[in-house]
């Protein structure tokens, strides 16, 4: 297994974690996220290896950032893989429901396997997770927190202020 590194990165919404692996950035959870992995020792922190990373994050922030465009490194299944490649896939300032997501990835009735996969992506913001909605259009089911999930979209204009 390659070395692992990581910093704490200070948004508007929090604290977050991140981890990069020499690959890519393999997370970024917000304190207190749901399916955030511990802590690990063996990780170095070098604040460093996240430079262009935290200067996307505050540009977004700032409203000045639509697109990510750092090397990923996330671990999960083949599944959990394409379905994070679908969500990097919904539009800035848009969002999709479980069933539309399950219905382009060729698995109509998958819903349900695409809100566990959505739930476990590791690169919350980057890899926009927060984009998906209930088929009803209902804010539902977010790691960091429904009241960051609302705070993403309505600074992305998907909702109304």
């Amino acid at each position: 297994m390659s070395r692992l590194v990581t910093t704490v990165h200070h948004s508007p919404l929090g604290p977050l974690r991140l981890v990069a692996s020499a690959a890519g950035l393999r997370s970024l959870h917000f304190r207190q996220h749901r399916h955030a992995p511990p802590a690990d020792p063996s990780w170095t922190t070098d604040a460093a290896a996240f430079t262009a990373v935290c200067a996307q994050l505050d540009a977004y922030f700032a409203g000045e950032l639509q697109d990510f465009d750092v090397p990923l490194d996330p671990a999960g299944t083949p599944w959990q893989r394409q379905v994070w490649r679908a969500l990097a896939d919904v539009p800035y300032g848009r969002t999709t429901s479980y069933g539309a997501l399950a219905a382009r990835l060729g698995r109509p009735t998958a819903s349900r396997a695409v809100g566990l996969a959505n739930g476990r992506n590791p690169l919350s913001i980057v890899v926009p997770c927060h984009r998906v909605v209930g088929a009803d259009g209902r804010l539902v089911g977010y790691g960091g927190g429904l009241a960051r999930k609302e705070h993403l979209l309505r600074l992305e204009g998907a909702l109304a202020a």
